[in-house]
């Protein structure tokens, strides 16, 4: 059995989820802005270097740490259906959302920029179907 360290900020309920939008954005974010820091810091070494030019990289790289946190929500929030069907629509619409944002961006930005953005968008939507839907699916349920 594992224990969860309590991050000061974080509230969770009795489960491990965390407990309010606001917590899950935060979380997200935190995470897209550190994936961030260390993408730019490996593109400026990378370019400094001669082995690339700054800003090619894929800006998707930032939801490393945004997909370890849905996947540790989606390990607490325990077994059943309604967790499998909301992860795949928020998973699927996030996707959708978040690609068609990087593909009008890339018309105008870089790969990095238009990677991000859309990693952006496609995490902020993939928090409000996941954190909405399953307390929706969850009222009419229970």
């Amino acid at each position: 059995m594992t224990q969860q360290r309590n991050v000061p900020g974080l509230r969770r309920d009795a489960d491990g989820r965390l407990a309010t939008i606001n917590d899950l954005l935060g979380a997200a974010f935190a995470g897209l802005a550190v994936g961030l820091v260390v993408l730019l810091i490996f593109e400026a070494v990378m370019a400094l270097t001669g082995l690339g030019e700054f800003g090619a990289s894929n800006g998707w790289l930032v939801l490393i740490l945004p997909v370890w946190l849905f996947v540790e929500e989606f390990r607490a929030e325990g077994f059943g259906a309604d967790r499998v069907i909301v992860a795949a629509l928020a998973g699927g619409f996030g996707v959708a959302c978040g690609m068609s944002v990087a593909g009008l961006v890339s018309s105008v930005a870089p790969a990095l920029v238009s990677g991000v953005a859309g990693a952006a968008t496609g995490t902020v939507l993939y928090c409000l179907i996941w954190f909405y839907g399953l307390r929706w699916l969850g009222q009419r349920s229970g």
